[in-house]
């Protein structure tokens, strides 16, 4: 199972192993705090793509499409796939759209049908 939730928030029991999925270190976090397990910079999305998305709702189907596209040429990606297969795992993520963002993407892709927010 994958779910997904912002850096920012407190660890929990049930999450799993903890997989900080941004590019970029998270502002303002302390590494001691964010309680990561793997920080897998790889899966993310290009700077290109992101920042050609620029959060921007409107934007977010054809990002989807676009960052699909990456993922699936990304032997990065296939090897998370690989590593959280049958296990619990929480992918971090710290934009403030908790609709709009990667991290939904990337647990799509992960697991298709079977992720949770």
């Amino acid at each position: 199972m994958v779910s997904i939730k912002p850096v920012y928030e407190d660890a929990s029991d049930g999450d799993g192993e903890r997989i900080l999925i941004d590019r970029l270190w998270p502002r303002g976090l302390a590494k001691a705090k964010a309680a990561i397990d793997l920080w897998a910079k790889e899966v993310a999305p290009t700077s290109e793509l992101r920042i050609w998305f620029g959060h921007r709702p409107e934007r977010f189907d054809e990002f989807r499409t676009r960052y699909l596209d990456e993922l699936n040429s990304n032997p990065a990606a296939a090897a998370l796939r690989k590593r959280i297969t049958r296990k619990k795992a929480t992918l971090l993520y710290a934009a403030k759209d908790p609709v709009h963002n990667h991290a939904v993407v990337l647990a799509e892709f992960l697991h298709p049908g079977k992720h949770r927010s």
